[in-house]
C-alpha cells in the first residue's frame, strides 16, 4: 500500500451541498487541483435507482449554494469563474444549459427563491458614488494610491482584509424570467437575508444587535416587513443573545433559530429555538447541556454547509448536536421533547430531507475522506451511494486511530485519540499537535495533514483539553480567564497517558506543535517544560497586548475569553506566552500568514524575535496571501510547502 502524502491532497476529492430533486440527486463535488494552483468544483447528478453519476455544471464555472427551484424546474447555483464575481445561473432540470440572471459588479453573496418560483431575492452591495464630480475626476487623472481613513472599531477581518467604507450593501428581487430587479433593503452595512416569506409579506435577516453601538457583540434576525419597510428585532427578550434562522414550518407558524444567550459569552453553547410568528414568544426546544451544530475539526473538507435543523411534519424536527467528538442527531418537537435518533462515530457534513425520515447525506470519518450516502434515522442505517475517493482508499494505506480516555487535571475525563504510523515500527517519534478554537474539537472526522505524519513515521496525539466544545457547558467554559493553566496540565497529562500505553513511542523524541489557539499553547508549553525535542507554532499568539489591537476579534476576545481589559495589562502580560521566553530552550519553528488578521503576523514575529534573543534554534516562514485558515482551504502549494517544512523540522531533531 501507497503512503499518504502531502502530494495526496491532489489526489482527493469531497463531495457537499447534497439536495434530493424527484428520482435524482445533485452534488457539488471538488478537488484540489495542483497545476492551477486552486480547489475545482462542480456539479454532479445521481441517479436514485440506476446511481448513474451524470455532470451538470463544469469546473468552468466553479459552483457553489446549490438550490432546486420550489417548482422543481431549476437547478441553480452560484457561478464565480476565475478571476470573476459570483453570480445566479439557472438551468433548466429538464436539460440545458446554464443560463446568467444577473451581473451585478461586487457579485452575489446569498439568495433565495420565492415560493412561486417567480422570483429570486438575493444579496449584493454597491460603491457609494463620489459626491461630486470633480472629485472622482481628480482621483482619476492623479491614479495615486489612496489613503485609508478608519473610524469604525471593527474594521478588517479575516479573510476579507480591510473592510470597505464606501459601500452600501442591498437584499434586491429578481424576476426570473423578464429579470428585472428591484432594491427591497439597503443599509450602509453588511447584513444577511436569510428567509423570504411565502406571500413575500415579510423577509428575515441577521443584523448587529445594535447597530449604533459598535462595542456591543453579536448579531441576531430581524423580521423586515417589505410594504411598511419596518424592521423588528425577534430576539429583543434576549437582549444580549445571538441567533440565526434555521427553518420554518411548512404552514409558516412556527419558525426554528439556532443561537444563544449570551450568558457564557464567546463560549455559551449553541441551542434549537422556536419562535411563534403569531403569539409572539420565544422558547428553548433542544436537549439540555447540548452544543447544537458541527464543532468538529479537519482539514480536508470543502464548501460544506453542516447538517441543517430541519423539519419532518409541521411540529417535529431533526437537528445536529457535537457530542465527544462526534456529530449525533435529534428528534426534537414544539413541546421541547427530545429523542436521539443517529449516534455512530461519524461525521456528518451535509444533509437533505429525501422523503420522511431519510435523507441524503455527505459524511467522513477518520479513515474515510468524504462519501455521499443516503441515511434511515428509523433505522440509523447508511448505504453509500458514491465514494469519490474509492479507487484511492484501495491502494493507499490510512492510519490506525486508537480512541482514549484519560484522568485530566482535578480528576476531570478528558478525551483523545493516537494515530499511529502506517509502518510498524518498534520505536518511533510522536507528536503532540494542539487544536486551535480553543471552542472546537477533534473528533470522528478525516484529518490529511495526521495522515500524511503517520505516514511519515509518527505517532500523533490528538486531545482535546478542557476550554474545547462536544463536553456540556462546564467544560467549555472552564477556560474563561484562564488560559494556560489546567488546560495545560491536561494536555501533559495526556501525554503521559499515551506514553504509558504506549512504550513504542521513544520519549526522547516526543515534539509539540498546534495552530491558533494550538499556536499559543505551543508558546506556552516550551515556556513551561523543556520535555519536549522541538516545536511548531502556526498562527499563533504570544503578546496578549498587542493581540488587543491588531487582531480583528481581538477587543472583544480579550474581553470574554480572558476575561481582562487593557487596564488589566500585568494580568494580561502574565497570560502571554512572550513572558516567559527566557525559560525557552526548545528549538522553535514559527510559521505564519502574512495576511492571517485573526492572529495577525506580528504575534509570530514576536515570538521569532524572542528565541533569536535566546540564541534558541529557530526559523520563520511567512506564507503570502495566506489568511488564518492556511492549513485549510490555502492556496494549494503554499499547503504542500507547509507540510513539507512541518516533517523537515522534525526530521532534523531526529
Amino acid at each position: 500500500m501507497k503512503p499518504i502524502t502531502s502530494e495526496s491532497l491532489f489526489e482527493l476529492k469531497n463531495v457537499s451541498q447534497p439536495i434530493s430533486v424527484e428520482d435524482r440527486l445533485f452534488y457539488l463535488e471538488t478537488r484540489t487541483d495542483k497545476d492551477e494552483n486552486t480547489y475545482l468544483t462542480s456539479v454532479w447528478g445521481l441517479d436514485k435507482e440506476t446511481r448513474e453519476r451524470t455532470k451538470w455544471v463544469s469546473e468552468e464555472m466553479n459552483p457553489s449554494q446549490l438550490k432546486v427551484s420550489p417548482n422543481k424546474k431549476w437547478l441553480s447555483f452560484l457561478s464565480a469563474p476565475k478571476e470573476k464575481k459570483a453570480q445566479i445561473c439557472i438551468m433548466p432540470l429538464k436539460g440545458g444549459g446554464a443560463t446568467p440572471l444577473t451581473e451585478e459588479k461586487t457579485g452575489i453573496s446569498t439568495y433565495e427563491w420565492t415560493d412561486n418560483s417567480a422570483s429570486i431575492y438575493y444579496q449584493t452591495s454597491v460603491k457609494i458614488e463620489k459626491q461630486n464630480q470633480e472629485e472622482e475626476k481628480e482621483a482619476s487623472e492623479t491614479k495615486k494610491v489612496e489613503a485609508k481613513t478608519i473610524t469604525k472599531l471593527q474594521y478588517k477581518m479575516d479573510g476579507q482584509g480591510h473592510l470597505p467604507n464606501d459601500k452600501n450593501y442591498q437584499v434586491k428581487k429578481l424576476d426570473v424570467e423578464s429579470k428585472k430587479e428591484a432594491v427591497v433593503i439597503e443599509k450602509d452595512r453588511p447584513f444577511k437575508l436569510q428567509y423570504v416569506s411565502k406571500d413575500e409579506r415579510f423577509l428575515l435577516y441577521i443584523d448587529k444587535l445594535d447597530p449604533e453601538d459598535e462595542w456591543v457583540y453579536g448579531a441576531s434576525v430581524y423580521e423586515y416587513d417589505i410594504n411598511l419597510k419596518e424592521s423588528q428585532l425577534i430576539t429583543k427578550d434576549t437582549p444580549k443573545g445571538s441567533f440565526s434562522f434555521e427553518a420554518a414550518n411548512e404552514n409558516e407558524t412556527f419558525f426554528l433559530f439556532t443561537g444563544n444567550d449570551f450568558s457564557h459569552a464567546f463560549v455559551t453553547l449553541d441551542k434549537v429555538f422556536g419562535w411563534d410568528r403569531e403569539k409572539q414568544t420565544f422558547i428553548e426546544l433542544s436537549k439540555e447541556d447540548k452544543h447544537v451544530g458541527d464543532a468538529l475539526i479537519g482539514d480536508f473538507q470543502q464548501k460544506t454547509k453542516g447538517f441543517p435543523v430541519c423539519w419532518l411534519t409541521d411540529e417535529t424536527f431533526v437537528y445536529p448536536v457535537s457530542v465527544e467528538g462526534k456529530l449525533q442527531l435529534y428528534h426534537g418537537d414544539i413541546e421541547g421533547n427530545n429523542i436521539k435518533i443517529f449516534d455512530a462515530y461519524a461525521h456528518l457534513t451535509d444533509g437533505d430531507l429525501i422523503e420522511k425520515n431519510k435523507f441524503v447525506v455527505t459524511y467522513s470519518d477518520l479513515n474515510t475522506p468524504s462519501v455521499l450516502a443516503s441515511l434511515d434515522i428509523e433505522s440509523g442505517e447508511i448505504d453509500v451511494l458514491y465514494d469519490p475517493n474509492e479507487a484511492f482508499s484501495s491502494t493507499h494505506a490510512y492510519a490506525c486511530v486508537e480512541r482514549f480516555w484519560f484522568k485530566g487535571a482535578d480528576n476531570w475525563d478528558i478525551e483523545g485519540w493516537y494515530v499511529k504510523p502506517t509502518q510498524d515500527k518498534k520505536e518511533h517519534p510522536a507528536i503532540l499537535y494542539i487544536h486551535g478554537g480553543p471552542q472546537v474539537c477533534y473528533g470522528e472526522t478525516f484529518f490529511h495533514e495526521m495522515q500524511q505524519l503517520a505516514s511519515s513515521g509518527y505517532g500523533v496525539i490528538m486531545i482535546n483539553p478542557r476550554g474545547g466544545n462536544s463536553y456540556g457547558q462546564d467544560f467549555v467554559a472552564s477556560i474563561l480567564g484562564d488560559y494556560g493553566n489546567k488546560d495545560y496540565q491536561d494536555l501533559m497529562l495526556g501525554t503521559d497517558y499515551v506514553l504509558e500505553k504506549h512504550p513504542e513511542i521513544d520519549k526522547e523524541r516526543v515534539f509539540v506543535a498546534g495552530g491558533s489557539y494550538g499556536g499559543f499553547m505551543t508558546n506556552w508549553v516550551i515556556g513551561h517544560t523543556d520535555r519536549f525535542k522541538a516545536a511548531i507554532t502556526q498562527r499563533c499568539i504570544s503578546n496578549w497586548l498587542s493581540f488587543y489591537g491588531t487582531s480583528d476579534v481581538g477587543a472583544f476576545f480579550v474581553e470574554y475569553q480572558l476575561q481582562k481589559e487593557l487596564k488589566d495589562a500585568k494580568a494580561l502580560w502574565e497570560m502571554s506566552p512572550l513572558a516567559y521566553a527566557d525559560n525557552i530552550k526548545t528549538p522553535l519553528l514559527v510559521m505564519h500568514g502574512e495576511e492571517d488578521l485573526r492572529c495577525p503576523k506580528e504575534q509570530g514575529e514576536q515570538m521569532y524575535t524572542a528565541m533569536k534573543k535566546q540564541k534558541v534554534d529557530t526559523k520563520m516562514i511567512l506564507y503570502p496571501k495566506s489568511s488564518h485558515g492556511l492549513s485549510r482551504s490555502g492556496l494549494p502549494h503554499l499547503r504542500m510547502y507547509r507540510m513539507n517544512e512541518i516533517n523537515a523540522w522534525f526530521e532534523k531533531y531526529q
